[in-house]
């Protein structure tokens, strides 16, 4: 493993460092993003500017992930490990694939369960819809949808305007949220809409559009 070009590239959708682990409740969001996502490596060790502290020992931070891995994430993430040398500091490198069994969830300082997802170098919290999406595909469900005049209505729409939000098309197709929410997972499903992700909002674009 080339660590020193994974650190020298940065934080992204796949890479997340960690001076220490701290908190069971934090690093349990980032293994259920990874899971969630496309599976990331965890580099701890390392801080989030990329200064490489390094670690005395290797076990503590081990055990903490271990553990929030299974019995802080629902279904259980078991990471792989490696410890990596950089200029004589010691890195554990934890490797989290992508599940086939979406959606994950990690259990919240308030003792709920929530989804995360990885975008780009963040671990950020699952939409309803996207939950939605996750589950039917790890059931690997079939998807049949009637084209009505509810999703031309929203094809024509994001031909014109490109994004659109969950609020925005509930009004446009006047629907209650539950039914747009079916709309949306069965298109997404479909291949014919894409979720894009922010920390704050969710929009909604035809695929194929950049």
């Amino acid at each position: 493993m080339n660590i020193r070009k994974l650190i020298l590239e940065g934080e992204g959708l796949q890479v997340d460092f960690k001076k220490t682990i701290s908190s069971y409740e934090k690093i349990a969001r980032t293994l259920t993003a990874f899971a969630n996502t496309k599976g990331g490596k965890l580099l701890v060790g390392v801080e989030d500017n990329g200064e490489v502290t390094g670690l005395r020992s290797e076990e503590e931070e081990k055990f903490m992930l271990v553990t929030a891995g299974r019995d802080y994430c629902k279904p259980p993430v078991i990471p792989g490990f490696e410890e990596v040398y950089m200029d004589n500091k010691l890195v554990l490198v934890a490797e989290i694939p992508e599940s086939g069994t979406k959606p994950h969830f990690a259990l919240a300082e308030d003792g709920k369960w929530w989804a995360y997802v990885r975008v780009n170098d963040k671990s950020i919290l699952a939409s309803p819809i996207l939950v939605q999406v996750l589950k039917k595909k790890g059931k690997k469900e079939n998807v049949l949808l009637e084209f009505t005049e509810r999703e031309k209505r929203l094809m024509d729409y994001l031909q014109e305007h490109e994004l659109i939000t969950f609020r925005d098309y509930c009004r446009l197709a006047g629907l209650n949220r539950k039914k747009a929410s079916r709309v949306l997972v069965n298109l997404i499903l479909m291949g014919l809409v894409k979720v894009q992700t922010t920390e704050k909002m969710e929009y909604y674009r035809a695929s194929g559009v950049k």
